[in-house]
């Protein structure tokens, strides 16, 4: 099952959601915003994306550069900060039953369902 990790306020993940839509492919939404993102699921996601924590984290948002910039925080620490503030997770995510990609851009997305 693919599965997109969305938040209907951004261009991006608008982008990514039509992408699936046109596929004709079946897929679930996660509105993360919503309903909010476990530390292991991040950490799950992270695994699937081959990334590490500080690369999913959007570090030009305003809660970023207030709270957490000049920190040196771990992995552990990023993926907590991360499912406390789910704003800062990169978007779209979408997700297959072994790999994902962050659709930026939306070509990763047909990528990984093509």
């Amino acid at each position: 099952m693919i599965k997109i990790y969305h938040n209907a306020r951004c261009r991006k993940s608008r982008e990514g959601l039509e992408i699936l839509e046109k596929s004709r492919k079946d897929f679930e939404v996660r509105e993360y915003f919503k309903e909010t993102l476990s530390q292991k699921e991040i950490t799950d996601l992270l695994q699937k994306l081959n990334m590490a924590p500080i690369e999913l984290v959007r570090t030009e948002e305003k809660i970023w550069k207030d709270n957490y910039r000049d920190r040196d925080l771990s992995d552990k620490e990023l993926i907590r900060v991360m499912a406390e503030n789910p704003k800062l997770i990169q978007r779209p995510i979408v997700e297959t039953t072994h790999e994902a990609v962050v659709g930026r851009p939306a070509s990763n997305i047909e990528e990984l369902i093509a």
